[in-house]
């Protein structure tokens, strides 16, 4: 059984929401284990009044950063400098940024360039940089339960927004992978995929998988073969 990797989690206090962190946690958890867990802000503001209700059933640090000056972001300085430590420490083998925020553009690309798996957590406001500088980033959004009523509504939006440019997105990469007679293993599509578009999900369209966000495109035929035991091997091709 592969190991789980150590993911070094790091919160912005001031741009992330506390009502998302049970489903982030979750999310985060499909990704590895998070040996550290940390949250920065100015814990003397009210605004994060609502985060100290939560941090110990998380297990997360708080860790306090005053505004020293009016206009000035220390907490983004705060995560830069704790983050770098970790990474040189050696103890860990991802990190996962949650923040809306494009003053972590940097940060992500320098993690990376070590090697290191960088998963950005924010909502949908967050800057196209940040998101692209990510190996992975992840809406809070599609995380966030809603009542049924509200979640039905949600989802039929989600569905209208598969759009021209998400086609050929899917059908490029088809074409990318493909054997002679056409036919690419969707596993290594959506991986292709996320490389090339990281806030790529299925959720973000109103669907839990890949292989029904296909399906309903009616743009691809869909091939399920033998993978030995009781897995299918799901491929796909372009149709004409």
């Amino acid at each position: 059984m592969e190991k789980d990797k150590n993911l070094a989690v790091l919160i912005d206090g001031d741009n992330i929401p506390s009502k998302y962190i049970k489903e982030m946690m979750l999310e985060i958890a499909k990704y590895g284990n998070p040996t550290v867990k940390r949250i920065y802000g100015d814990w003397t503001k009210p605004h994060l009044n609502k985060w100290k209700s939560v941090l110990l059933e998380h297990a997360i640090n708080p860790i306090q950063q005053y505004s020293y000056t009016t206009g000035k972001n220390a907490t983004d300085s705060a995560m830069i400098i704790d983050a770098m430590d970790i990474l040189y420490s050696g103890q860990v083998d991802g990190f996962c940024i949650a923040s809306s925020d494009s003053d972590f553009t940097r940060l992500a690309t320098r993690i990376r360039e070590t090697g290191l798996t960088v998963i950005g957590i924010g909502e949908k406001k967050t800057p196209d940089p940040f998101i692209v500088a990510c190996d992975r980033f992840i809406y809070l959004e599609i995380l966030h339960t809603d009542e049924e009523d509200e979640k039905a509504t949600k989802k039929k939006k989600q569905v209208d927004n598969i759009n021209p440019k998400l086609i050929r997105l899917i059908r490029q990469s088809v074409t990318d992978l493909a054997d002679d007679d056409g036919w690419a293993f969707l596993g290594e599509v959506g991986a292709l995929i996320q490389k090339k578009r990281p806030s790529f999900d299925a959720r973000n369209y109103g669907f839990s998988k890949l292989t029904p966000l296909i399906q309903s495109t009616g743009q691809f035929e869909v091939d399920q073969r033998d993978g030995g035991g009781r897995y299918k091997l799901i491929y796909i091709r372009c149709k004409e």
